[in-house]
Formats: structure tokens, sequence, C-alpha cells
């Protein structure tokens, strides 16, 4: 006995809403993994972090740039020279 239409067709939007879903989550995933890459964040170009610091985080505030290194110390630089200001060991 062959199917009625209407199912026939009520199968296929079904089969093609699954397909978009899968997509659909397959690069909400890629996204989060792309966006949220363990990197190094990015420096300035004038700025030079200590012999043997790694940044960890950088913060752009008014004038000034924040670095916390992945030892616990924050340098705080001047954003327009890019003059080292501040340096502060952070407590556990």
């Amino acid at each position: 006995m062959p199917e009625p239409a209407n199912l026939r067709f009520l199968r296929l939007l079904v089969t093609g809403l699954t397909g978009v879903m899968l997509a659909g989550l397959i690069l909400i995933i890629a996204l989060i993994v792309i966006r949220f890459r363990d990197t190094a964040p990015p420096l300035p170009a004038d700025i030079a972090l200590p012999e043997g610091a790694e940044a960890k985080a950088v913060t752009l505030a008014e004038g000034l740039v924040l670095v916390v290194s992945e030892d616990g110390r924050l340098f705080i630089y001047d954003r327009v020279t890019g003059r080292l200001r501040q340096t502060v060991t952070l407590a556990d």
C-alpha cells in the first residue's frame, strides 16, 4: 500500500530539520572550540614583558595596559609610551 502524499512530505520535512539541527550543533561546537583555545593573549606591539614572564591575561584600560603573568604578577604599563609603571605581586 503506497504511503499518502502528506505523510511523505512530513517525513521529508522532519529529515531536513534533523539535518539542519545537526549542522547547527556542529557549527556551535566548532565556534566554541575556536573561541576558547588556550593561547596567550595578544600584547600590544610596544609592550615588552620582563625576562621569564608569560602573559596570562591582558586588559586595556584608559591610559593603561594591565598584564597578569603566569607567575602571579601584575604589570602596569603606560598605554601611550609602553613604559612599565608598576609591578604588583598578587596574593593567593
